[in-house]
């Protein structure tokens, strides 16, 4: 079977044209916050579509989970990228030229940029007042702080927090910081939209379906069902195609052009559009001289930009990831999503889990240090086991832990010496709740089609579904077809995010088959999976069940330049049940080398609110020669449930490296690890010359 990646037979949406089709670019505003005072478009020929604010001011406003935006700005310009204005013409180098002839009249205000100083009395507020969506990507009690730039405020009281310390012998404190990153896949953002009558059609690139038909049909005043939303497969995603991004402005464009519209990023635009979030993390940690944990307090603050997106959410995770995968009688968690003037920031692989892991797990190390004992030895003493409760309340069930820590240390030879290595363990929630649905029907020729609205990105989740469907039919897999995802034709879906995908839809694939053998004809099947949490007390079900895994790095660093160089790098996570293994592995392998890039490289930098590296030349990800020793084990059982893996094993690999550099009394607290960041740790560290350091004999002790 020929793999259409390899012979160019798939068609983006980038790749998608329609007759009569225009091209549309943006104009941006300069500055981070400044209020339009006016817009002149008198100097633009006639054949050009332009949208300006009074095109749209009659529209709905949208946001995923807060309602804080509008299709253009209609009275301030929240961060330097922020739309402003559009055109539309026959081609992009009209466009470009046509954005030229725009003159906007700015009044310059003041900005804030810091999420920390964001929060301080008096700070400059972003938004006026935080209005919750109805999106039901809201699926959780958001609780926005008013007259502050705090919307969402997620707490965990589990214990009491005073007792807990007080019965400590060792606490340990210390604050991290994990830098913005860019999403930089491959396809940038590319929508087209056109109006049939007054139904709205919309070819995009997105990881959400159904809440993008939702939104536009706010925005816009139209039933759900005048939405059309057709997703073809994307050249990668990794969180920042999701929810409205410029189909709204496509949209609008195409409504007053009466013609298709088309939108294609420029590669800078990307970093614009949506990031990840930078965040400031301070934890607390107590022991008895045994090892024993006893109490954690952790406060996230969560840089979600201009506009909240999925911030809300993002800080939740966050916050109920923060305590680990450890017995904790005592936990005290505060997570808040702070607006600045920024690029808006949101879903982004490992979605919160990996900041806070970082914070966690080095602090792990620390605690470790200060206890005399082996960091491993520390982690088993205190990990989750079957049975146990985790400080939400809920029981834990086919859990994996203390395996996949081991084995990833024993790959590393954690045993003979540990000196240049590290360690990382990690729990992940998949979304919850969430509703998963699936149709198959059977064609005239003998073959079926899975009706399905999981988005493919690259990452062969239509491949995995087809290799269910497929063994479930009793038919090769050849026989088995997946239409790109339709709103007019497929049922739905919560949407492809958080590594739910298979595990979701693998069990609604069952009953739709079932179905599909008594009629003979097309076959439905739901799964649902129910719980959430309190968000003022953080009890209930986070998580139906947990991404599980762990890493062990290998590292040497040049004491002179302060370059940390990694040697070997192993990932162990629990799969549960392989589908598609080589799919699996290539999904292991992107997550690790995308911790890679998250632990060595990837700044978003910026001066003034302006990004100052908005291009892969500045902005550097991991390339071949970054790629260390490279290996990962997917663990499976004996009649388990097919857990999600596509995030699993990029959270581990940062606090892996970070606590190797420990190892060697190098201790770093901020992402990325820079050689600037290292020489200034060992600056700090007392009793010790400049030197090359790395994996030698002997432990640090």
């Amino acid at each position: 079977m020929s793999n259409p990646r390899v012979t160019g037979a798939i068609r983006y949406a980038q790749d998608v044209e329609l007759d009569g089709m225009l091209h549309a670019r943006i104009l941006r505003s300069p500055y981070p916050h400044a209020r339009i005072v006016h817009i002149d478009t008198s100097a633009l020929p006639d054949s050009v579509v332009v949208l300006t604010p009074d095109d749209v001011r009659e529209l709905g406003k949208y946001g995923c989970q807060i309602k804080d935006q509008t299709v253009l700005p209609l009275d301030r310009a929240r961060y330097v990228g922020d739309p402003v204005a559009a055109v539309a013409t026959p081609t992009r180098k009209q466009a470009s030229e046509a954005l030229d002839l725009i003159d906007v009249e700015y009044e310059e205000l003041p900005a804030v940029f810091d999420a920390v100083q964001a929060t301080s009395e008096g700070a400059l507020l972003v938004h006026d007042q935080h209005n919750i969506s109805d999106n039901d990507a809201a699926y959780f009690g958001i609780r926005p702080q008013p007259d502050t730039n705090i919307c969402h405020r997620f707490r965990i009281r589990y214990g009491n927090i005073d007792e807990g310390f007080a019965h400590a012998d060792v606490i340990v404190e210390e604050t991290y910081h994990t830098a913005g990153a860019q999403h930089a896949p491959m396809e940038p953002h590319a929508s087209l939209a056109h109006w049939v009558d007054d139904r709205l059609e919309v070819y995009t690139g997105t990881q959400t379906p159904f809440n993008l038909r939702m939104e536009l049909a706010g925005i816009f005043g139209l039933q759900e069902h005048q939405v059309r939303i057709i997703s073809p497969p994307m050249g990668g995603s990794f969180g920042c195609k999701t929810f409205v991004r410029y189909e709204a402005i496509a949209a609008s464009l195409a409504r007053k052009a009466r013609r298709p519209v088309k939108i294609v990023l420029d590669r800078s635009e990307e970093w614009l559009t949506l990031n990840r979030h930078p965040a400031t993390i301070h934890v607390k940690i107590g022991a008895r001289s045994d090892g024993t944990l006893v109490a954690k307090q952790v406060e996230c603050r969560v840089d979600t930009g201009a506009y909240a997106d999925c911030g809300p959410g993002v800080a939740q995770k966050m916050g109920f990831a923060a305590p680990g995968p450890y017995r904790i009688p005592h936990v005290w968690v505060d997570a808040h999503c702070i607006y600045t003037n920024l690029p808006p920031n949101g879903a982004f692989r490992g979605y919160g889990a990996m900041q806070s892991i970082w914070a966690s797990e080095r602090t792990m190390d620390v605690l470790a240090d200060r206890l005399g004992m082996d960091p491993l030895a520390l982690r088993l003493k205190n990990l989750l086991v079957d049975g146990d409760h985790y400080c939400t309340g809920e029981e834990m069930h086919d859990v994996h832990f203390a395996e996949c820590l081991q084995s990833a240390a024993e790959k590393v030879g954690w045993t003979e010496q540990r000196r240049g290595k590290g360690l990382c363990v990690l729990m992940k929630g998949m979304q919850t709740p969430s509703r998963a649905s699936i149709a198959v029907g059977a064609n005239d020729d003998g073959t079926y089609s899975v009706y399905c609205a999981t988005a493919e990105m690259g990452q062969g989740a239509w491949l995995a579904i087809r290799m269910m469907a497929a063994e479930l039919l009793g038919v090769a897999v050849e026989n088995v077809h997946f239409p790109e995802p339709d709103t007019d034709i497929v049922p739905y879906d919560t949407r492809t995010t958080s590594s739910r995908s298979t595990y979701m839809m693998g069990r609604a694939l069952v009953e739709a088959v079932r179905k599909l053998k008594e009629n003979g004809e097309l076959g439905y099947g739901e799964c649902a999976n129910t719980g959430g949490l309190d968000p003022d007390t953080g009890q209930g079900i986070a998580s139906t069940h947990w991404h599980q895994g762990a890493a062990a790095a290998e590292i040497r660093v040049d004491e002179e330049t302060g370059k940390c160089d990694i040697t070997k790098l192993h990932a162990s996570i629990y799969a549960g049940r392989v589908v598609d293994r080589p799919g699996a592995e290539l999904q292991n392998e992107g997550a690790m080398i995308m911790g890679i890039g998250t632990t060595l490289f990837e700044n978003i930098l910026f001066a003034d609110g302006q990004v100052t590296n908005a291009n892969l030349s500045d902005y550097n990800i991991p390339a071949a020669g970054d790629v260390p020793d490279l290996s990962y084990d997917l663990i499976e059982r004996e009649g388990a449930e097919i857990h999600g893996l596509g995030e699993t094993a990029l959270p581990p690999i940062p606090p892996a490296v970070g606590n190797a550099l420990y190892s060697l009394n190098i201790h770093v607290t901020d992402l990325p690890i820079s050689a600037e960041v290292v020489l200034a740790a060992i600056d700090q560290r007392d009793g010790t010359k400049p030197q090359m350091t790395g994996a030698v004999e002997g432990d640090r002790r």
